[in-house]
C-alpha cells in the first residue's frame, strides 16, 4: 500500500497488489486523505469510504477524486483550529473481490469414539457492493487487516457442528461412506453462516481421516 501525492491505492511500490492472495478486507487511516485525493481501485477490488464510523461512499472499479465535507475549508486554516490536525480522518478500506483459499482443520470422534482428523477446503469471495458492506458491518477489524485466517476462525465453529452431527453417529469403518453427506452438511452450514458477513462459499472439499496412523492401516 502507498500514498503519493494524495494518491490512494492498493499497490505497493513493486506494482503488486497489497491484499495478495490471503487479505480479504485492509483499512488504511490518514489524515492527508482530503477533498481532491485520487482514489484507485483495482479490478479485483471493492473500496469503501468512511469517516467517524460513517459509510460515505462505496467504489468499483476506476479513479476518483474524493469529495469531502472538507472542501470548504482552507488546509492551514483548518489546522489552525483543530492543533495542527485534521479534523476529519478518513477511512479507505479495500475489500478483495478475489477467490480466496480458506482452510479449517479439527478433531471429530466417530461413533465408536475414534478419534477423526479433518480437513476442510474452500474458496470464498465478495460478490457485490452490497457484500462488501455486509463484510466491515459484521466482522470488525482486529488491526489493519481482515485475513483467511480470521475467516477459518469465525467459521471453525460453524464446520466442526456440521461435521459432529454426522461424524458422532457413524462407525469409524463406515464414514467413507457419508463424505457426500458431511460435505453436503458442512456446505449447508457455512454457505448460512458466511452469508451473514457477505461472504459467498465456492468449491468445498472435506478429507476426513483417522488421527491414528496406525488405524488408518486398518
Amino acid at each position: 500500500m502507498a500514498i503519493t501525492r494524495q494518491v490512494i491505492t492498493s499497490l505497493q511500490r513493486d506494482g503488486t497488489d497489497a491484499l495478495g492472495t490471503r487479505t480479504v478486507a485492509m483499512k488504511i487511516v490518514d489524515e492527508s486523505i482530503v477533498s481532491g485525493s485520487l482514489l484507485t481501485v483495482e479490478s479485483n477490488h471493492f473500496c469503501i469510504l468512511k469517516s467517524r464510523g460513517a459509510v460515505l461512499n462505496v467504489y468499483e472499479t476506476g479513479q476518483y477524486a474524493l469529495q469531502t465535507p472538507d472542501k470548504p475549508l482552507v488546509g492551514s486554516i483548518v489546522q489552525g483550529f483543530f492543533g495542527g490536525s485534521s479534523p476529519w480522518v478518513y477511512e479507505v478500506i479495500y475489500i478483495n473481490r478475489s477467490k480466496l483459499l480458506v482452510r479449517n482443520e479439527g478433531i471429530a470422534t466417530s461413533a465408536e469414539m475414534a478419534e477423526m482428523s479433518y480437513v476442510v477446503d474452500y474458496y470464498i469471495h465478495i460478490d457485490s457492493k452490497e457484500e462488501a458492506l455486509d463484510l466491515i458491518t459484521h466482522m470488525p477489524f482486529a488491526g489493519a487487516v481482515i485475513d483467511t485466517k480470521e475467516i477459518a476462525d469465525y467459521a471453525g465453529p460453524a464446520i466442526e457442528q456440521a461435521i459432529n452431527q454426522i461424524i458422532q453417529v457413524t462407525k469409524m469403518e463406515n464414514i467413507n461412506e457419508r463424505i457426500s453427506d458431511v460435505r453436503e452438511a458442512v456446505k449447508l452450514h457455512l454457505t448460512d453462516f458466511l452469508k451473514v458477513y457477505g461472504i459467498m462459499l465456492n468449491d468445498l472439499k472435506v478429507l476426513i481421516t483417522p488421527r491414528d496412523e496406525r488405524m488408518r492401516e486398518l
